[in-house]
């Protein structure tokens, strides 16, 4: 590798002041300590507590929705979000090919189908004028609801995924399931603090999906959150997730089967320290960006990604990509020597075993994608205004 490359692992270094930096590292202070001490004293520590029903609470009024119901990770959100809009087994969901595995996961959860679809270039995420043409061809609407001509299967959902914190076309994505019959369901995953046209994502379809992963915008340690304005669906989307028992004194009766995805009182505790402090990580990291911004220039055939037109992106993980001037894994083990923790984008879905067999349109831009992307160091930092 160049000169250009090692200034730029050096400069990474200098920002964070360490040997080695972690791609995504949590950040605590006192008030986490606090808040999860106050859980271990009062022994508040498992699924029934205060700080449950506070992070549900301050979650939704951040957000924007009327109802966020916490559960034990994102998966967790994701499979009962698509359960309660109505996706059964023997179905298929649109979703992108270029996602982490659990939303693909999700939908096998409930015996359901991925059906993998191409994503574009300005947004890493769906691309909904491909779709739009795929779905012409391949779909046919019966009796009001989406039919696969290819398969014979209903196709129930889309599932867009917002890569990296970068909101996909929404207005374009709800046009699509308003004109073909079927359910949005967002995985805002990575999406915490992301706005398209001034709206926060996970707002756009009946019922999204977020994570709160140790690498996440904040953190519950584990943790995930289904959000929704229907009430109605907040409801049963907590009845499942604490294991559908219907309220009594003493008695153990279950109406349903249910599932065990209670987020812990002390995850929660943490994750309330950390909402509190969101403005200030994403603040952080839209300046880290323009830190990243400044040092690209000065290396050919890199750039780095931008947040989509009409969007305000938490910039999650930082994204570069490469031209044919640098091979991707000759830059990654270089990266990763000089202690500058970089990773590929995911496997695309479609390639893996357990998937190989799923429907899928033309992914030519997601397999461009899997050459070409690189993720950096996305820890919030300060950065001096020197240096932006």
């Amino acid at each position: 590798m160049n000169k250009q490359w090692m200034e730029f692992a050096e400069s990474i270094k200098n920002l964070y002041g360490k040997d080695f930096i972690a791609l995504h590292e949590p950040t605590f202070n006192e008030k986490e300590i606090d808040y999860v001490t106050d859980c271990v004293q009062t022994g508040w520590v498992s699924s029934v507590g205060s700080y449950v029903t506070r992070f549900e609470e301050d979650l939704a009024k951040f957000v924007g929705v009327k109802r966020a119901v916490a559960v034990v990770n994102g998966t967790a959100a994701l499979h009962i979000a698509l359960k309660i809009v109505g996706v059964r087994a023997d179905d298929e969901v649109l979703m992108p090919s270029l996602t982490f595995i659990a939303t693909a996961n999700a939908v096998s959860y409930l015996q359901a189908i991925p059906h993998f679809v191409d994503v574009n270039e300005e947004t890493l995420g769906v691309d909904p004028f491909k779709l739009e043409q795929y779905l012409g061809e391949i779909a046919e609407l019966r009796q009001g609801e989406l039919y696969n001509k290819q398969t014979n299967r209903r196709i129930k959902a889309l599932l867009p995924m917002h890569t990296f914190g970068h909101p996909c076309m929404l207005d374009e994505l709800v046009a699509l399931c308003d004109k073909y019959k079927l359910e949005l369901v967002e995985d805002a995953a990575e999406s915490l603090g992301s706005y398209y046209n001034g709206k926060h994502t996970g707002t756009f379809g009946k019922v999204s999906a977020m994570s709160f992963n140790g690498n996440k915008v904040i953190t519950t340690g584990g943790g995930g959150v289904i959000l929704t304005n229907d009430e109605e669906l907040a409801n049963y989307a907590k009845h499942l997730t604490t294991t559908a028992k219907v309220p009594h004194c003493w008695e153990f009766v279950h109406d349903e089967i249910g599932y065990n995805y209670r987020m812990p009182n002390i995850n929660a505790a943490l994750g309330c320290a950390q909402l509190e402090k969101i403005s200030q990580f994403i603040e952080q990291k839209r300046d880290l960006t323009r830190f990243y911004e400044n040092l690209v220039v000065n290396i050919a055939g890199i750039r780095l990604f931008k947040e989509p037109i009409h969007t305000k992106s938490n910039y999650w993980l930082q994204v570069i990509l490469l031209d044919e001037q640098n091979n991707r894994n000759e830059v990654l083990n270089f990266l990763n020597e000089q202690g500058v923790m970089s990773r590929p984008i995911w496997t695309p879905l479609h390639e893996l075993e357990m998937y190989k067999e799923c429907p899928k349109m033309n992914l030519a831009i997601t397999e461009q994608l899997k050459q070409t992307v690189i993720n950096i160091p996305s820890t919030p930092v300060k950065v001096s205004k020197e240096k932006i």
